[in-house]
């Protein structure tokens, strides 16, 4: 760092714009005259405003020319006082991006044809190295790279430099910065340098799937790379790592699948991984005993190291998830990638902050970073170069390592552009993909009809957003522990329920719906964030026995399943997961978050139910609706009473079916349609296959909490 020795500061706030702070003890400098000089030009500044501030006295100034980034200005008084200035809110404006947006797709470091070449967007640098350490090497180079256009510095060595470590120094605002390349493909253990890589030699071969047909047609399976093999039953060899999640043909105590295998034989279709790029609270060289849910986000374009065979090696952790994704592919099962574009895990630190300071993140106009997301910053998605850096990210993600959807972490701190951009690339690259995200609504300062949330949905057409209406009228609020949503008995849910398990499009509140299309609603009642709802259900129903939660359990799970959107179910839901009363798991330790394979054993039977759901929605079309106007023309409410439901659904496909749901603990005796009708669904067994005929004019004996599916004969 250099020494600055400041009288006052000055800030660019604007291309022409400059602010002065004077400190109280400078008061007689108020009426100074101010020049702008880089030593080849002096430039008057005009002082347009002075305002008497807390800590002295601030100056609004302008000046006539054009501001030449990339050299040292000094704001002189006539008084002798002077300042070099220091970059500000000039970063955060329309007229900065315009002038400094670099639409190459290049930037990181490439190595080919023996000769080297780094590239780096830093705008408001006045100096910018490449500080290189040879493979298991201590000393390094200091390489000053070269100011290009539209703010690009850049350097090609006739070296072929495959696996060297590098950093980056930024000299800004009098003051060099050491960061790692925010566009590093590969990694030097815990993110201290990014890696020279030659991605072609972490080829995998692929295995081709044909374009995945629509995204009502998926059924959505949350994951956490460690939990899912961690556990000492789970069978895998390579607990906790990315090739034992793809390991096939493995078992539990009882000898039967877990894992991959399991996963196939369950019939989900998409498994959504929480986050496997490089983030912050593992130490990766470290036993693994340290635990984190992988939202701390430090180098978006390189995978996590702790599940890797071997951190140090800067390919293994590469070629080892390409491995888990095209095992994966190789049981015809789709990899839905957790992205967390929304912040870093410290502002100050990161790599966006250090290179180019104050454009990357949001502020207020008080000048303090926003907070939206609640770790500390907002990244700033509707600037050019931050939508450009998410952009690329989707493309490369996509490109290298063939990932089929995409779940966007806090989805609602996004601008809207930004996200239809990424739905766009993804339908481009790769026809097919699930584009999800969580459209919360979320204090950020970008204007409300920009930000990618709910209230928006009509801006975005063809994406996925968790349903919380749907969440919280089945299973009850998730911020009140103890009340109690439809499927736990709860009958003033009714009518909200109604809606939510019609794909929350309006079919029975005028078209006045969530939502415009079911394709958006992606409906859950578990996920990894907050209490499982078993873990809801211990604190719901206190006292009630056990036989009692698992029916409330099966019957809510069997809702996400049969509603219309997209179903989304939390890994272990199918057997109770629990994890010990704890709300909020990120960085508990194993035996908190594993997914316990004995729980498999010991709930087999709700395991055989679910699978059986799961069937009937794949071969009952009329559970997959794809659009409103289908829903509206093919989903009729039996008008049961209160708080029963039942639907009948048709279907282009001449399916003639009924839903009936009872979330009482009585039985009821519901009178069907005429004609015979196939029992595919009761209180205990579910499958395609019909469980017994009731005749014409008979009833439908709907059992306590439980719902059955009827298929006309």
């Amino acid at each position: 760092m250099a020494l600055v020795n400041r009288d006052f500061e000055a800030y660019l706030d604007a291309m022409n714009e400059i602010t002065i702070l004077l400190p109280i003890a400078f008061r007689e400098a108020v009426s100074d005259i101010f020049t702008l000089t880089n030593e080849v030009v002096d430039l008057p500044l005009d002082v347009v405003n002075t305002e008497e501030i807390e800590s002295g006295f601030r100056l609004a100034c302008k000046f006539d020319g054009e501001y030449e980034f990339g050299t040292d200005y000094v704001v002189r008084g006539s008084n002798g006082l002077k300042t070099d200035v220091q970059m500000g809110a000039v970063v955060r404006t329309a007229e900065f991006d315009a002038k400094f947006f670099y639409d190459g797709n290049d930037l990181g470091s490439s190595c080919k044809n023996g000769s080297t070449t780094f590239k780096v967007w830093a705008p408001t640098a006045v100096q910018v190295k490449v500080k290189l350490f040879p493979p298991g090497g201590k000393y390094f180079e200091l390489i000053k790279m070269s100011r290009g256009e539209k703010g690009v510095w850049s350097i090609e060595l006739d070296r072929d430099l495959e696996l060297y470590r590098y950093t980056y120094m930024i000299l800004v605002d009098q003051v060099w910065r050491e960061a790692v390349d925010p566009y590093a493909v590969a990694a030097a253990p815990n993110t201290t340098h990014g890696v020279v890589a030659k991605l072609e030699n972490t080829i995998v071969d692929r295995v081709s799937l044909p374009p995945f047909t629509h995204p009502v047609d998926s059924i959505i399976y949350e994951a956490h790379v460690r939990d899912f093999t961690i556990h000492p039953e789970s069978g895998a060899v390579h607990k906790g790592l990315y090739i034992g999640a793809c390991e096939v043909d493995t078992a539990g105590s009882d000898g039967k699948p877990t894992g991959l295998s399991y996963l196939k034989e369950l019939g989900i279709t998409h498994v959504e991984f929480l986050p496997f790029n490089d983030f912050a609270g593992i130490n990766e060289l470290g036993e693994q005993k340290e635990y984190n849910w992988g939202y701390n986000p430090l180098l978006f374009n390189v995978p996590e190291g702790s599940y890797s065979t071997d951190p140090s090696n800067p390919y293994k952790r590469i070629t080892e998830l390409k491995q888990m994704i095209e095992g994966f592919h190789s049981e015809g099962l789709r990899i839905i990638m957790d992205v967390v574009y929304n912040h870093v895990y410290i502002r100050e630190q990161s790599s966006f902050e250090k290179i180019v300071p104050g454009y990357y993140f949001r502020y207020h106009s008080d000048g303090k970073p926003s907070d939206g997301t609640g770790v500390g910053n907002d990244i700033a998605s509707e600037r050019l170069m931050a939508r450009k850096y998410i952009h690329d990210s989707v493309r490369f993600w996509v490109e290298e390592y063939n990932i089929d959807g995409i779940r966007m972490d806090l989805m609602g701190i996004h601008d809207v552009e930004t996200v239809t951009g990424i739905r766009s690339l993804c339908e481009t690259l790769k026809p097919g993909m699930v584009i999800i995200g969580e459209g919360w609504d979320l204090n950020t300062p970008l204007p409300a009809s920009e930000k990618a949330n709910q209230r928006n949905q009509h801006k975005l057409a063809n994406i996925g957003q968790f349903n919380d209406q749907f969440r919280d009228s089945i299973k009850g609020s998730t911020f009140n522990l103890y009340e109690r949503g439809y499927a736990l008995g709860n009958g003033t849910y009714t009518y909200q329920a109604k809606e939510v398990l019609a794909g929350s499009i309006g079919h029975f509140n005028g078209g006045k719906g969530l939502f415009t299309e079911p394709i958006q609603s992606v409906n859950y009642v578990e996920a990894h964030d907050n209490h499982t709802l078993w873990d809801k259900l211990e604190a719901c129903l206190d006292g009630s026995g056990e036989l009692l939660k698992m029916k409330c359990h099966r019957f809510a799970t069997s809702l996400v399943l049969l509603a219309q959107g997209i179903p989304f179910l939390h890994s272990g839901q199918e057997f109770f997961r629990t994890k010990n009363g704890i709300g909020n798991s990120y960085k508990e330790p194993d035996e908190v978050n594993q997914l316990d394979w004995e729980r498999k054993v010991r709930y087999s039977d709700n395991i055989r139910y679910i699978k059986g759901i799961v069937e009937i929605r794949k071969q009952l079309d009329c559970f997959r609706l794809r659009s409103a106007a289908e829903i509206n023309a093919n989903m009729k409410d039996l008008g049961l009473q209160h708080p029963l439901i039942g639907f009948r659904y048709s279907s282009a496909k001449g399916m003639d079916a009924i839903l009936i749901m009872n979330p009482t603990v009585f039985i009821h005796h519901i009178p069907l349609p005429d004609g015979e009708w196939n029992v595919l669904a009761d209180d205990l067994q579910a499958g395609i296959a019909p469980l017994r005929t009731i005749g014409q004019g008979g009833n439908a004996v709907l059992e306590p909490v439980s719902l059955m599916v009827l298929v006309k004969k």
